[in-house]
Order: C-alpha cells, then sequence, then structure tokens
C-alpha cells in the first residue's frame, strides 16, 4: 500500500489508548495524525505509556484531527455522545468507539451517523459495509464468542449462567477504592451482581439470532487480582453431547482468525497480549461448560477495534495484529 491513511485517538492516556498506540505504531497502512488528551498536551506520549520508549515520538495534543480517515474513541462510558456532539468529524471519517454508547440497537443512531456493532464473528457482513463501529465490551465479547454457535444453531433452550474474572485494567485507570493494589492484591469478589452493563449486548445478539430466546442470563461478574484477561465459564443445560458440540463449534469458527476451538483445557496466559479467544467445551451430565478466555484489552478492546478497522477498508484482519503471548 503506497498511500497511508491517517488515523486519530482520542482520550489517549488510558489503558486501551496505550494498547492501541502500541497496536497501531507497527501497523504498515496507518499514520497517526493525533493523540487527543486535554490533560496531556504537549507531553510525549512515551511519557505516559512507558512500554512505548523508543518505540514513537508522537506527542500528546488538544487538538482533534477533524479530517481523519478513521477515529478511535477510547473515552469513558457515557463521554462519547458528549464528545461527538461538542466535535465534528469529515463525512468520511469512519469512527470506532470503545465505549458503551452505541452497542444497543437503542442507541446506534447519532446524529448523521449510524453505529454498527463491531463482533467480527457475529456481525462481519455488516462491519464490511459499516462507517462507524460500536466496539463490543471485553466481558460481553468472551462471553457471546461462547455462546454464538448455539445460538446460531437455535441450541440454547434453558437459562444461561456465567461465572467470569477480569484483570484489574477492566476498571480503567482512574483509581477507585478496589483498584489500588492494597485491595486488589491477593483478593477477589463478585461485583455488579447479575446486573451488569454488558448484559444487554449479550441478551441482543441472543435474540437476533434465535428469535423469540426468552431464557434467563445470569452473570456473575468477578475482579481478579491479576492486571490482564477474561476467564469466562458459561454453563448451560443441552441436549448436545460433548462430541457434538465440539464439532458445532469447530464448524462455526472455522474460518475465523482469532477464535480457536481447544482440545485441551486452557489457561489465561495462552491469550495474554494477544487478539485470540480461546474456547474449551466440556459436557458433564446434562450440563454444557464453554470456557472462553481473552485479553481485556486486546480482543475485548483494542484489539478487536483494529480488527473492525481492518475490516472496513478491506485489508487483512490479521495486519497489525501478529501478537505474541508469554507462557512463562
Amino acid at each position: 500500500m503506497t498511500h497511508k491513511i491517517n488515523v486519530s485517538i482520542v482520550g489517549g492516556a488510558g489503558y486501551t489508548a496505550g494498547e492501541l498506540l502500541r497496536i497501531l505504531i507497527h501497523h504498515p497502512n496507518l499514520n497517526i495524525s493525533s493523540v487527543y488528551s486535554t490533560s496531556n498536551a504537549g507531553n510525549p506520549v512515551a511519557q505516559v505509556h512507558d512500554d512505548l520508549y523508543g518505540e514513537t515520538d508522537i506527542v500528546f495534543s488538544d487538538k482533534i484531527d477533524e479530517n481523519a480517515d478513521v477515529v478511535f474513541l477510547c473515552l469513558g462510558h457515557g463521554k462519547s455522545a458528549e464528545f461527538l456532539t461538542n466535535n465534528k468529524y469529515a463525512e468520511h471519517t469512519v469512527v470506532i468507539d470503545l465505549s458503551n454508547d452505541f452497542r444497543l440497537d437503542a442507541d446506534k443512531k447519532f446524529e448523521e451517523r449510524e453505529f454498527v456493532y463491531g463482533l467480527p464473528e457475529f456481525n462481519r457482513s455488516a462491519i464490511l459495509e459499516a462507517k462507524n463501529i460500536a466496539n463490543p465490551g471485553c466481558f460481553a465479547t468472551a462471553i457471546q464468542l461462547a455462546l454464538l454457535p448455539l445460538a446460531a444453531s437455535k441450541a440454547i433452550h434453558s437459562d444461561i449462567h456465567i461465572n467470569a474474572v477480569t484483570g484489574s485494567t477492566g476498571a480503567g485507570q482512574s483509581l477507585s477504592a478496589s483498584t489500588h493494589f492494597s485491595w486488589r492484591n491477593n483478593n477477589v469478589s463478585f461485583y455488579k451482581e447479575f446486573k451488569h452493563q454488558h448484559e444487554g449486548e449479550i441478551y441482543q445478539t441472543l435474540n437476533l439470532l434465535e428469535p423469540g430466546f426468552n431464557n434467563k442470563v445470569y452473570f456473575l461478574p468477578m475482579r481478579g487480582d491479576f492486571a490482564r484477561g477474561i476467564l469466562a465459564g458459561v454453563y448451560l443445560k443441552s441436549d448436545l453431547s460433548e462430541e457434538e458440540a465440539i464439532q458445532l463449534y469447530k464448524e462455526y469458527y472455522k474460518d475465523e482468525p482469532y477464535t480457536f476451538i481447544s482440545d485441551a483445557p486452557i489457561a489465561l496466559k495462552q491469550v495474554v497480549n494477544t487478539n485470540k479467544c480461546l474456547l474449551h467445551i466440556q459436557k458433564q451430565d446434562d450440563v454444557l461448560l464453554i470456557t472462553s478466555i481473552i485479553d481485556n484489552l486486546t480482543k475485548g478492546a483494542s484489539g478487536q477495534a483494529v480488527q473492525n478497522m481492518n475490516i472496513i477498508f478491506g485489508w487483512e484482519e490479521n495486519l497489525g495484529l501478529n501478537l505474541k503471548t508469554v507462557a512463562f
């Protein structure tokens, strides 16, 4: 590619922005035209994201690039709509939002823009034609990837139970009582039991794939005492045998570049720092258990955002995303 497109990041000081920068700096088809952060304007990006020392000399700006080809919004939930109200981009600018502002159908239309839900394994054909992307939530990504093959086969006939644990980066960079090291270290706790904000996305997708879905999703999120990653155990009653379920999942994901079915039990380190999702399937009595693991900052946020951008521009989905995990 001889002509590089210009991409901009808004909310450049947070964890998802840091992850985006780590990926985009090495993406061959891009020029990073602006990293917007009013609180850090004039400071080198590597001063805040110190893992990027020696990687970039980009400086934070307090001005948006209104003509950027792509803008990634890495703002807090509820802040993206406000930002787009006050800051106008060119008609050709692709907006990829990492907040929850536009994920639900009720919120997908905003002024002249309409947002497409950006879960490639579910919505690739719509993403191909999209101008604006609502990037899925991290828990929602891990859980939906555990359920898509069943829902697409109209094979969910019972309530769904989910126990899932996430790393501390899932809470963002701002400090709170439950993100301090002294609280989080050697500790684990439930939070937002049965009322997590990502449940809306999950219900929406299940109803689209399996019209008339009227079962409950019982979701218990947990805070883990580690930095990155999500491990979700998703279980429900099923008439499928273990062998039938495994075959169903392998067939559904056979052409997907980032979602894989493991025959052996899985552990979080296999996906941390990558855009991969690994699934493991087993059955006990009449209960089917699907274990799903992703990196909450990569496949659960910034990596998936880049994957969506690659799809929109007709590039290979793995462009800039050949990332390496660390097993020990």
